[in-house]
């Protein structure tokens, strides 16, 4: 569990460069000519990274479930207010699949792109990975938001009725 705004800026950090890794991986499966290759890497890369992500800020199913009852429900009341699917949710093909579509247009452009030699290679290799980043650097941004009101609430004094 997140205990200070240090800590939860370092988790920030490290998520950070989780996304980095997986992005250079995504841009280096859309260098392959092969079609469809490059989505379904992105489909596992995404199934892998938004769980980790939500795990190294306290908010998968499991670790919220294992919170006190008051503090757990002001969590999945953030969560509600957030409007994120991800955070504190299980995540699944169908929501990798729907998020993907979210960023369809560059991923259909990046599917027309890949047959054009080199250059066109290169720009989808481009596409991939900012549509990597951009998903799990939303999802990390969300998942800061949740962990930091949920500090905020620790703060503040408990009162019992």
């Amino acid at each position: 569990m997140i205990t200070s705004k240090e800590e939860l800026d370092a988790v920030r950090l490290q998520c950070k460069a989780m996304v980095k890794k997986r992005a250079l991986a995504s841009g280096s499966m859309a260098l392959l000519p092969v079609p469809g290759v490059d989505i379904a890497a992105d489909v596992g890369l995404l199934l892998e990274l938004l769980p980790a992500i939500n795990r190294e800020f306290g908010l998968t199913p499991e670790q919220i479930e294992r919170l006190d009852p008051q503090f757990k429900s002001f969590l999945y009341g953030v969560i509600k207010t957030t409007g994120t699917r991800i955070a504190g949710q299980l995540v699944t093909k169908q929501v990798v699949l729907s998020l993907l579509q979210k960023v369809g247009v560059r991923l259909t452009a990046k599917q027309a792109l890949k047959f054009i030699p080199f250059a066109g290679q290169a720009a989808a290799a481009t596409l991939s990975a900012s549509a990597m980043l951009l998903l799990g650097h939303a999802h990390i941004e969300e998942c800061y938001a949740i962990a930091n009101k949920g500090l905020e609430f620790k703060a503040l004094p408990q009162t019992s009725e």
